[in-house]
């Protein structure tokens, strides 16, 4: 009878581990309501960094290296889509236009994310880190 009881003593406290990490999975979910911005140093001569603002429903303000826009994600499990939408096309030099075509397209190829605590990866053809803004 005690083997009995100490292997549901056992099970409990299995199960309640389970309970408690439940909060902590739930926080590593995709950031949906949150703004993220680009792990990139800044341009010369600018102090813009990319940034995603992310809707609860996936919908996105993107703030590029000098354009801007919107977008949508669809995020199933792990995996990734992201379709731009319309871009203002501001006034940029060369070199930030190219960066701005080279982002949407690498944010276009991405396949798959993860997330780590504050830190957001994707991945596709290119590997693209993203830090989520604090409140």
């Amino acid at each position: 009878m005690k083997r009995i009881l100490n292997g549901g003593m056992a099970a409990l406290a299995l199960l309640a581990a389970a309970l408690v990490a439940i909060p902590a999975e739930a926080q590593e979910g995709f950031p949906f309501g949150d703004v993220m911005t680009l792990d990139a140093a800044r341009m010369p001569g600018s102090k813009r960094i990319p940034s995603i603002e992310v809707g609860d429903n996936g919908e996105v303000i993107l703030e590029l290296w000098c354009d801007g826009g919107k977008g949508q994600f669809s995020v199933a499990g792990n995996t990734i889509v992201f379709v731009p939408g319309a871009m203002e096309n501001r006034n940029c030099t060369p070199d930030r236009a190219q960066a701005d075509k080279d982002l949407l397209a690498a944010l276009g190829d991405m396949t798959s994310w993860r997330r780590h605590n504050e830190e957001v990866i994707f991945s596709g053809s290119k590997s693209l880190r993203f830090l989520i803004n604090g409140n």
